[in-house]
C-alpha cells in the first residue's frame, strides 16, 4: 500500500523504526555527494595552471585568458539558482549526471582548440554551465532535503569536498602540465568528471521518501513534494521576492567579495603570481593544494560553529581575518623559494578559504525558508560574478602594471567592507526577512 503525493506520484510509506540503532541513509547520501563534488573539483583546479602554458603556446594575453576564466566563473554562479530549481523539477540525480557530462565534453574539446574564442566556448561556456549545476546549491539542496539536524556541520563537510578535490587534483595536474604540457591535464579533468557519473546515477537518491525514511533528525515522515514545473520561472520569481529584502543584498554583497578574494584572486592568479617571482609552477600549485588541506578543517569547523554561534559575527570575523592576510601577501611573494612566513599564510588563509559558506547558508535558511536553496543559488551567483571580475581584472592589472600587488591590496580592503556588511544583517527568528 502506498500514499499518493499531490501530483499523483506514489511515495513509499515510512519504514518502521529499527530495533537497533543504524547509520541513517542521509549520511550515505551525503557521502556520495561528497565524492561527487570531489570528482567534479578537477575543473576547479585547472584555470590558474593554464594561464602561463596558454600564454606561451598561443601568445594570448593574460587578460584574454582571464576573460575566458571569468566567463566560466560567472556562468558557474548564474547557473546555480536555475540548477536548484531544475533539481526540484527533475531530481538531483538527473541534473548532476548531465552536468558532469557537459563538464567532460567542454574540457575534452579544449584539446583541439587553436583560437581564443574556442577557449571561451569550451572552458568558458560549456564547463561554466556544467560546473554551475554542480555548485554549492547542489550541496544546499541535499542538506535541506535530507537533514533537519546537523545542517551546519553537513554543509561544512560538503563545502570542504571541493577543497579536498583541489588537494587531490592540483599536484597531479601541475605535474602533468610540467611533464607533458597542458592537453593531458584537460583530458584528465574530462575523465574525472565522467568517472563520477555512474556513482551519481546508481547511489544518489533525490529525497528521503524515495527510500521510505524521515530526514535525519526529523520527528515525522516528510512526503516527497510534487515536481515543481516552470523551473526557470520559479528561480526568477524567488529572486524578485528576495531582492525586495535587505538581507539578500547584504548576503549577495559579502559573498561577491568572498568570490573575488578566493576563486577570482587566489585560485586564478596565485600560481602565475608566484611564478613571476621565480617559484616553479609545481611548488606554487602544491601551496594551493595545502590551502585545500586546511580548507577542509576550517570549513568543517565553521559548520560546527554555525550550529552554535551567531552566523553574522562568524562572517565578520572570517572576512576581517582574510583581508588582513591578503595585505601581507605581496611581502611574501618576493622569494622564489617557499619560506616559513608563506607557509603560515597558506595555513591561515586555508582555514578561512570557504569558511564563509556554512554561516551564509544558515542565514539564507533563516531568512527564506523553503526557497533558501534557490536564494542561496542567487547569492552564489554574486559570489561568482565577483570572482569573474577579479579573474579578468587581475589579468589586466598584471598586463598593465607588471605585477599583481594592486590586486592583493584592493582585495584586502574589500574584505574589510564585507566584514562590516555582515554585522548589519538583521536576524529574523520567524523565518522570512521583512521587505525593504
Amino acid at each position: 500500500m502506498t500514499q499518493t503525493a499531490d501530483a499523483g506520484a506514489p511515495v513509499r510509506q515510512p519504514k518502521p523504526e529499527p530495533t537497533r540503532r543504524r547509520v541513517h541513509r542521509a549520511w550515505f547520501v551525503a557521502a556520495v555527494t561528497f565524492v561527487t563534488i570531489i570528482g567534479a573539483a578537477a575543473f576547479r583546479s585547472v584555470p590558474g595552471l593554464l594561464i602561463d602554458p596558454l600564454h606561451d603556446e598561443f601568445d594570448w594575453s593574460r587578460g584574454t585568458i582571464g576573460a575566458a576564466v571569468s566567463v566560466n566563473l560567472a556562468l558557474y554562479g548564474l547557473t546555480a539558482p536555475f540548477a536548484a530549481a531544475l533539481m526540484d523539477r527533475f531530481g538531483i540525480r538527473r541534473v548532476v549526471a548531465v552536468a558532469l557530462t557537459v563538464i567532460a565534453l567542454g574540457s575534452g574539446l579544449t584539446v583541439w582548440m587553436t583560437a581564443a574564442w574556442q577557449l571561451m566556448l569550451c572552458w568558458g561556456l560549456l564547463v561554466g554551465l556544467g560546473s554551475g549545476s554542480m555548485a554549492l546549491a547542489f550541496a544546499a539542496t541535499v542538506t535541506n532535503r535530507w537533514f533537519t539536524e546537523r545542517r551546519g556541520l553537513v554543509s561544512g563537510i560538503l563545502t570542504a569536498a571541493s577543497a579536498s578535490g583541489q588537494l587531490i587534483f592540483l599536484p597531479l595536474l601541475s605535474w602533468i602540465i610540467d611533464r607533458y604540457e597542458w592537453r593531458p591535464a584537460a583530458v584528465t579533468v574530462a575523465l574525472a568528471a565522467l568517472a563520477v557519473v555512474p556513482f551519481v546515477w546508481l547511489l544518489l537518491h533525490d529525497h528521503p521518501a524515495d527510500v521510505g525514511q524521515k530526514p535525519y533528525g526529523a520527528t515525522e515522515f516528510v512526503p516527497k513534494p510534487a515536481p515543481v514545473a516552470g523551473a526557470a520561472r520559479r528561480a526568477v520569481s524567488v529572486l524578485f521576492s528576495a531582492a525586495r529584502t535587505g538581507p539578500f543584498w547584504l548576503l549577495a554583497g559579502t559573498f561577491a567579495i568572498c568570490g573575488a578574494s578566493t576563486n577570482g584572486l587566489i585560485q586564478t592568479h596565485f600560481v602565475p603570481a608566484a611564478h613571476d617571482h621565480g617559484m616553479p609552477i609545481t611548488a606554487a600549485a602544491s601551496l594551493l593544494a595545502v590551502i585545500g588541506v586546511f580548507d577542509v578543517v576550517g570549513t568543517i569547523a565553521s559548520g560546527w560553529f554555525t550550529d552554535r554561534f551567531d552566523a553574522r559575527r562568524l562572517l565578520a570575523v572570517y572576512y576581517a581575518l582574510r583581508g588582513v592576510s591578503l595585505l601581507f601577501l605581496p611581502l611574501l611573494l618576493v622569494s622564489p623559494s617557499v619560506q616559513p612566513p608563506m607557509i603560515f599564510f597558506i595555513v591561515f588563509y586555508g582555514l578561512d578559504w570557504v569558511a564563509t559558506v556554512p554561516p551564509t547558508l544558515a542565514l539564507c535558511r533563516e531568512q527564506y525558508g523553503e526557497d533558501s536553496a534557490i536564494v542561496f543559488g542567487w547569492v552564489l551567483a554574486s559570489h561568482q560574478v565577483g570572482a569573474a571580475l577579479v579573474a579578468f581584472l587581475g589579468g589586466v592589472a598584471r598586463d598593465t602594471f607588471g605585477s599583481y600587488d594592486v590586486v592583493w591590496y584592493a582585495s584586502g580592503a574589500l574584505c574589510a567592507v564585507a566584514a562590516l556588511m555582515a554585522l548589519v544583517i538583521r536576524r529574523r527568528a520567524g523565518g522570512l526577512a521583512a521587505t525593504v
